[in-house]
């Protein structure tokens, strides 16, 4: 059981690292704080909600499994 989760968590971790690598990066850093930005007004595509929701569910299942492989 643990090898069969610890598989399942390489494979969490692989895909978390593809999708995080494959998002745009917005290099805003602080230029936003003094209004020079164009985070606020530039709406996402499909693709880009696509991979942020991916990574919410890929960070919330690495996060699980590594609580359940600390714990076995």
């Amino acid at each position: 059981m643990t090898t069969f989760l610890m598989v399942v968590q390489l494979l969490v971790c692989l895909g978390l690292i593809t999708v995080v690598l494959l998002q745009d990066s917005s290099g805003e850093g602080l230029g936003a704080i003094g209004g020079g930005s164009k985070m606020f007004f530039n709406k996402a595509s499909r693709t880009e909600r696509f991979l942020e929701q991916a990574t919410k569910w890929l960070a919330g299942a690495f996060m699980v499994l590594a609580v359940i492989l600390s714990l076995i």
